[in-house]
């Protein structure tokens, strides 16, 4: 099957965004590309040091211009990054180029998942479970205005994800 838009899969750090789409690539052929990666391929640099030395509002900058890049491609499979619904412009670039995909996860879950990782700029200094609620609720309207279909991921398998959103496209 030829995908004949874009499917961007959203959702909080830790929601399993990457390894669906890699699930995605893999059982079905589709194309797959991730956000994060091409910000840090164009940067040449991880991302925390580019928080670091650039600040967050570059960081979002650089998000959108790869996210412009990737919706003029038709048929691929996107991990976007946790924060990319934070522009309006990016929800809109979503919307118009392909279906939006909400992976949830729940907090406890989510801090599961990242606590051992050091590529989360915003978690630095409050990687805790209260951290992650707040953040994610302050998220969740953003996350509810960029969806154009959601999928729970707690006790599911990435194959099993990938799986569910075949069957929905």
């Amino acid at each position: 099957m030829q995908l004949k838009k874009n499917i961007y899969l959203i959702g909080f750090m830790g929601a399993g965004k990457s390894s669906v789409s890699r699930a995605m690539a893999e059982k079905y052929g589709f194309r797959e590309t991730d956000t994060d990666e091409m910000i840090v391929s164009r940067e040449k640099m991880p991302i925390p040091q580019i928080f670091e030395k650039k600040g967050e509002a570059y960081f979002r900058n650089v998000e959108t211009i790869v996210l412009k890049e990737t919706a003029k491609k038709r048929g691929m499979v996107v991990s976007c990054g946790g924060g990319v619904i934070l522009k309006e412009e990016n929800r809109r670039l979503m919307k118009e180029s392909g279906e939006v995909i909400l992976l949830l996860a729940k907090p406890k879950t989510i801090y599961e998942r990242v606590k051992n990782g050091k590529n989360r700029p915003l978690l630095n200094g409050n990687m805790n479970v209260e951290y992650i609620e707040k953040l994610l609720k302050e998220r969740t309207p953003l996350y509810e205005l960029a969806k154009t279909r959601e999928i729970a991921t707690e006790g599911k398998t990435p194959e099993r994800i990938a799986e569910e959103i075949y069957r929905t496209i």
